[in-house]
């Protein structure tokens, strides 16, 4: 989603509330009666609890823009790697990370990081140190698991 839609998307919601009405157009999907869960406890390198139990009916209605953005920046193999280190050794300078996606420069650092912040998985920690967003970190687990298992790698 480009930022011409993004200012689209907050001035309809923004009016929706100001007028008190949903900001969305249609009715909730009906329940499916099934559920999608996933969960995560992390001890290391940040303690972390996180359970999400969702109706597929819900999850199927969503926009595909966002979760699209998201899959987009994980699919790239230097931002796997990103996102593999800092979920496994917590915040870490921007050096470290350019050597662990094996990039040659720091403007390639910088172009897969960007994309990482964009989509809410990364964020700039202090000068130089990025970390996992925490409310990211599970769910990008989640999804690297997920990934793995479609690939036949955890069997």
């Amino acid at each position: 989603m480009d930022l011409q839609q993004r200012v689209e998307a907050l001035e309809a919601r923004v009016a929706a509330l100001e007028s008190g009405r949903s900001a969305a157009a249609e009715p909730a999907p009906e329940p499916s009666g099934g559920h999608v869960r996933y969960e995560g406890h992390l001890a290391e390198p940040a303690e972390l609890d996180w359970v999400i139990t969702v109706d597929p009916a819900r999850v199927l209605e969503l926009p595909d823009g966002p979760r699209t953005d998201v899959l987009a920046a994980l699919g790239h193999p230097a931002r796997a790697a990103i996102v593999r280190l800092l979920a496994a050794q917590g915040p870490q300078p921007a050096a470290t990370l350019q050597e662990a996606a094996d990039l040659g420069s720091p403007g390639r650092l910088y172009h897969h990081l960007k994309s990482l912040t964009a989509a809410n998985l990364v964020e700039q920690d202090k000068r130089g140190t990025y970390r996992l967003r925490p409310k990211a970190t599970i769910p990008a687990l989640v999804l690297l698991t997920a990934a793995s298992d479609i690939a036949d790698q955890l069997r």
